[in-house]
């Protein structure tokens, strides 16, 4: 996620309130993790811990509203409202087609 984010470890680390040699050997598996730190890093991403865990085990992504969920998961608020008021549009015309 990080990667997909376009974010550095470093970028992270100071996100998460983390540090960065930590980041790294989360990353590569040389650290276990705790609730608590797993949190900050999520929270450093802008996603939840359930999309966090989503994204780790991808298997569980597998219906489409996932898949939307995903998508928008690294966006930008403004993103997401925009996203909402397109979604609205759409079924707003759809339902007023078959009035």
């Amino acid at each position: 996620m990080r990667k997909d984010q376009q974010l550095s470890q470093e970028q992270l680390g100071e996100l998460a309130g983390l540090h960065t040699n930590y980041i790294g050997q989360v990353e590569r598996g040389e650290k276990n993790v705790t609730v608590e730190s797993l949190e900050k890093i999520a929270s450093g991403l802008g996603v939840s811990m359930e999309d966090l865990f989503r994204f780790i085990d991808p298997a569980k992504r597998e219906d489409k509203l996932s898949q939307i969920q995903q998508l928008l998961s690294s966006r930008s608020s403004q993103d997401h409202a925009m996203v909402l008021k397109i979604l609205q549009n759409i079924f707003e015309w759809e339902s007023a087609k078959y009035e």
